[in-house]
């Protein structure tokens, strides 16, 4: 009696755990049919459209943002090339030292450069040095300083009463000395001091009185 109720329970035991097996196994499969149709529900057929795939949503290669034009802009002009304004080729300071300084002078008038003459206290007539220095590159109408070795020469007081003023400061300054106009610089020369044919030294000052003479013969009073 008791092994046969022992057995009676084991197949009872074993029925039971295979009907709870299987009812387990029919879960499963009523909840993978009822995920399926809830798919279908939401519009999931297979006419739809896959949804895009990694490679799809990546951005299309490109120029870099500085390189693409802006819409609605044109591109930016290039900048016009300009070049720095040219300078005469070759115009140095000469080589004057050595010279005597009227020669030096006067090759620094074919060159288009002014001059100034510093004489000093030595013996001779000859350039000492110059400034700015020989070789230095200069522009057209710098002036040049000639610095001479010995004293002022001797030199005759032009006569220029009766030129017109421009034509008379040239011979003034081609015989060495500076004009001064106290009565303006256009008109005919009037009156001069000192007098032609006067003895003076290179770099003195004569004066020219330009214009008109006054009526009572006197001379020229300075224009204010």
């Amino acid at each position: 009696m008791t092994d046969e109720a022992t057995g009676a329970r084991d197949d009872a035991g074993s029925d039971r755990s295979t009907v709870l097996l299987r009812g387990g196994l029919a879960v499963v499969v009523l909840a993978a049919v009822g995920a399926t149709g809830g798919w279908l529900l939401a519009g999931g057929d297979d006419s739809s459209d896959p949804p895009p795939t990694a490679a799809e949503n990546l951005p299309a290669t490109s120029a870099p943002a500085a390189d693409r034009p802006t819409p609605g802009k044109s591109a930016p002009a290039a900048a016009p090339r300009t070049t720095a304004p040219s300078r005469p080729a070759g115009l140095t300071v000469p080589a004057v030292v050595g010279e005597d300084f009227e020669d030096a002078r006067d090759e620094l008038r074919e060159k288009r450069l002014g001059w100034r003459l510093v004489f000093g206290r030595g013996t001779g007539t000859t350039v000492e040095r110059t400034s700015p220095q020989v070789g230095t590159e200069i522009q057209p109408g710098r002036t040049v300083t000639l610095y001479v070795s010995g004293p002022a020469p001797a030199a005759t007081v032009p006569d220029v009463v009766g030129d017109d003023c421009d034509d008379a400061a040239d011979d003034l300054v081609e015989e060495g000395f500076y004009p001064q106009y106290p009565s303006g610089r256009t008109g005919t020369v009037s009156r001069q001091d000192p007098a032609g044919d006067s003895a003076g030294r290179w770099n003195d000052q004569v004066s020219i009185w330009c214009g008109d003479a006054p009526e009572d013969g006197g001379s020229p009073s300075p224009t204010p």
